[in-house]
């Protein structure tokens, strides 16, 4: 893929997944195509592409369309997540370094000003720890199943502030960060797998009813 054709496949990958482009949304080549300022053809390349990714899908006389969210989609993307990051934090407690895991001290506060905005912290700090596995395919799978993950919350979590902030999943990763500086495979564990499950319930509630949910 060329650079042009890929900078306009990451930039609407980008909005999609960041939700500024919504589920269910028309995809005109046209009307993107004017907005980037390219031809219809790196834009037609792009609509492959996240067709294959699952992102977009075709809609009948109309083109294409950003992919609605599918519930089983979403327990699916949340059960993988729970068996990668389990799968992350026993590595973590074999592989990293006493410096690297004195390192996840910064991940200790966070900015909760907006979902968008703990949503890209939340990623950084699950990035972080699937790179202090050592696995590079455990990595990379982890960070795609948290761009996904993302578009989730930021979908379904609208109402997260009103229900309690995100003081408890930052209580939660300062759990974590416990568990693993003391190197307690068994507890991080747990502890992983017990957030990973607080924040399906959280997710699959605020699915219900949503328009934009296929």
């Amino acid at each position: 893929m060329s650079l042009e054709r890929n900078r306009i496949f990451e930039l609407v990958r980008g909005e999609i997944l960041s939700c500024s482009l919504m589920p269910g949304v028309e995809l005109r080549e046209s009307e993107l195509a004017k907005r980037f300022g390219v031809s219809k053809s790196p834009v037609r390349d792009a609509m492959q592409k996240l067709e294959f990714e699952g992102l977009v899908e075709i809609s009948p006389r109309r083109g294409h369309r950003v992919r609605p969210i599918s519930v089983k989609d979403a327990e699916d993307i949340l059960e993988l997540r729970a068996i990668l990051e389990v799968a992350v934090a026993r590595k973590i407690v074999q592989t990293a370094s006493d410096e690297e895991l004195s390192g996840l001290d910064g991940f200790r506060q966070a900015d909760m000003s907006s979902i968008q905005v703990f949503a890209r912290y939340n990623r950084k700090f699950h990035h972080a720890l699937s790179v202090l596995s050592k696995n590079i395919r455990l990595a990379e799978e982890m960070r795609r199943v948290m761009e996904f993950y993302d578009r989730l919350c930021v979908i379904s979590l609208s109402t997260l502030r009103k229900s309690g902030g995100f003081e408890d999943p930052l209580a939660d990763h300062n759990a974590i960060i416990d568990a693993l500086q003391a190197r307690n495979a068994g507890q991080a564990a747990r502890i992983v797998r017990k957030h990973v499950m607080k924040s399906r319930g959280q997710i699959m509630r605020g699915l219900e009813n949503r328009p934009i949910v296929g």
